[in-house]
């Protein structure tokens, strides 16, 4: 896999002093767009957006033109690669050398938009989990050309799905320059895994992640599990590619789906090869094969010789439990690293002429870099290092966790981020768990750990209530090096206009406070004492700058006082939650028997049902919270939040220790 720069701007000489390309105005019809002839899926879409787009700022959309034009325009915009572009540009390099590498540049005439894209045009459509992808390339360097020179020359900003910023112009002019960027994280898409191609039907949403450039990527990541099919699939018949438990036998865990393997047995090997050859044949754009092992990390795991053999005795220790029984045992990562190793291997023995890779999940007793095995070129390591949303005081556990990474930085060439999320400060249920500046901290460390990709689990898309955070990451998906300081002080000049300063002082408070909270409650049961901290008094300060910028956009345009009141509408939600929670703990320490308490709450989720009615769409994902699970379901999003779902006595203790520590 190539490397990439950072960062890498190139500015046409200014002298002469030179003529500026009139995009749109001056009484004249705007430049038009000319794409490649058979260009590729997205590069005739984003033309399409980009043509829109002109028209949304200075009113009048240019003709799309596809392939050469018997007679070259006097000026144009040229979108893709095209043979003309090495006449018209002779000195701009149009062999892109990086992945995903992009280009816009106009010499006073004319503007090109291009980037490196691959594409197979055999094979764009896959099955995704629960849509189908289209429009599939390999490399979508165009499109997201496109959409860079949107944000960055014609200013649009897209501040939550649906809701877009765009200045009108009377002119669009362009001075010549020259500028190239090649993203160092290369699999972005999973930062929102719910918004990725194929995860869903598309919609505003899904199109907010595609401009802001973390959709189309290059390398799809895989989040989850990479066996939980094998024991329904396997056991009858090959019992023996399980792994060996203490009492000579290889059955599962309670849980069949978390079985482990005896990866050191060739047959398992054979078969892993085997499925990889079906998902190719269904697919044959797919390029990364996951290997990581089931669920379960700490239970089942094989101790035949072979595999016990792997590992180094000096490595750092865990306790591994089998049914009935537990030992202190080093930890995995060497074992499972030769094992990715020894996939990878007969995956390029196999596929000679193709460029594929495999996923191992650095999780669990693997999370600390191996001892001696170093993984192979084609491995890469998905660290589930979960430094983010993390509190920075002792027992939060967040320096362990960059540590951890930046040892397999030392080790692995190719390294990914997969953080466990969780509901640290509300997360999950939908609270302005927001971190701004953390995240700025933990994608330039990331990035200068050559980190190469991303997947989180999980963001559930509260845009109300989360809305500033998202739009942190997705800039920083795409720059690390993102001044986020600048970039959130541009979202809300944008977003709020004369509302400005009381919409960063809400922000900020929120994130001042979540801040606050993690780092005093350094524990994996925080987010249930969420009441301590969010009380009347900090709800009240923060009503009173939402009180403010409201006063200031009375008279202003109406966007302005509608995205207020979609912020307002989070508010309402997050006192809700936190009043919910309150009259909960009281229920809790009563053992159910307040009556009181019980009927607050049941009186809460009925308000749900009016809020559900009148929010806007988008400000809170109602599938994903206040909403009861199926009788058999599990229902760990309303823990803590309905009477028939109440903290168990676990649970309670392990907060009382806590407290009493």
């Amino acid at each position: 896999m190539e490397g990439a720069p950072l960062i890498l701007i190139l500015l046409l000489p200014a002298l002469p002093p030179p003529d500026e390309m009139v995009l749109a105005g001056e009484g004249l019809p705007p430049a038009p767009l000319i794409i490649p002839a058979d260009p590729p899926p997205r590069t005739r879409e984003a033309a399409g957006v980009l043509a829109d787009y002109i028209a949304k700022v200075a009113g009048d959309r240019p003709a799309i033109l596809e392939g050469e034009p018997r007679e070259i325009p006097p000026r144009a915009v040229w979108v893709g690669v095209q043979p003309a572009l090495r006449r018209l540009f002779p000195g701009v390099d149009f062999d892109f050398r990086y992945p995903e590498e992009i280009l816009a540049a106009s010499d006073g005439r004319h503007l090109v938009l291009a980037g490196r894209d691959r594409w197979d045009p055999a094979h764009t459509t896959a099955k995704g989990r629960l849509a189908m992808k289209t429009g599939l390339q390999q490399e979508y360097g165009t499109a997201n050309a496109v959409y860079t020179f949107l944000r960055d020359v014609l200013g649009v900003r897209w501040l939550w799905p649906g809701e877009e910023d765009v200045v009108p112009r009377r002119r669009l002019a362009l001075a010549p320059f020259e500028r190239r960027y090649a993203p160092p994280i290369r699999a972005r898409a999973g930062l929102f895994a719910k918004l990725a191609l194929g995860d869903n039907k598309e919609g505003p949403d899904e199109l907010w992640a595609r401009f802001q450039r973390v959709q189309l990527d290059s390398l799809e990541l895989h989040g989850g599990h990479a066996f939980s099919h094998w024991w329904e699939r396997y056991h009858v018949e090959h019992p023996d590619y399980f792994a060996l438990q203490p009492d000579g036998t290889r059955r599962p865990p309670p849980d069949p789906r978390n079985a482990k393997l005896c990866e050191s047995n060739p047959a398992v090997w054979d078969r892993w090869l085997a499925e990889v050859e079906e998902q190719l044949a269904a697919d044959p754009t797919r390029r990364v094969f996951n290997v990581s092992p089931n669920d379960g990390y700490d239970f089942g795991h094989c101790v035949c010789e072979e595999c016990v053999a792997k590992d180094p005795p000096d490595g750092e220790k865990f306790t591994w439990r089998w049914m009935g029984l537990s030992e202190e045992r080093p930890a995995l990562s060497d074992r499972q690293v030769l094992f990715a190793n020894t996939l990878a291997r007969l995956l390029r023995r196999r596929f000679p002429d193709r460029e594929l890779f495999v996923q191992l999940h650095a999780y669990g007793y693997s999370r600390p870099a191996p001892q001696r095995a170093i993984p192979d070129d084609n491995v890469i390591i998905s660290s589930v290092s979960n430094f983010h949303l993390r509190g920075d005081g002792p027992g939060d556990g967040r320096d362990i966790a960059m540590r951890q990474f930046a040892d397999w930085a030392g080790k692995a060439k190719l390294l990914a981020w997969r953080p466990n999320l969780g509901n640290p400060a509300g997360l999950s249920w939908g609270l302005p768990d927001v971190a701004m500046a953390q995240a700025a901290e933990d994608f330039r460390f990331v990035a200068d750990h050559r980190g190469i990709g991303l997947f989180f689990d999980l963001f559930w898309l509260h845009w109300a209530t989360q809305g500033p955070h998202y739009y942190a990451l997705a800039h920083l998906a795409w720059d690390p090096h993102t001044d986020v300081r600048a970039l959130m002080d541009d979202y809300y000049g944008r977003a709020f206009g004369p509302a400005a300063a009381p919409m960063k002082a809400y922000w900020e408070l929120l994130e001042r406070t979540r801040m606050e909270f993690v780092r005093e409650h350094p524990s994996r049961h925080r987010a249930y004492e969420i009441p301590g901290k969010y009380t009347p008094e900090l709800l009240a300060k923060a009503q009173s700058h939402l009180e403010t910028a409201a006063s200031a956009v009375a008279g202003a345009d109406p966007k302005y006082r509608r995205r207020v009141d979609f912020v307002r509408c989070g508010f309402e939600y997050t006192r809700l939650v936190v009043d919910t929670r309150a009259w909960m703990q009281k229920l809790e320490a009563g053992r159910g028997r307040d009556d009181e308490a019980k009927a607050r709450v049941l009186a809460n989720w009925e308000r749900v049902s009016e809020m559900r009615r009148g929010f806007p769409e988008f400000a809170i994902n109602w599938q994903a919270v206040f909403r009861l699970p199926h009788p058999d379901g599990e229902a760990k999003r309303i823990l803590g939040l309905h009477p028939d779902h109440p903290l168990s006595g676990r649970t309670l203790r392990e907060l009382r220790r806590f407290e009493q520590e």
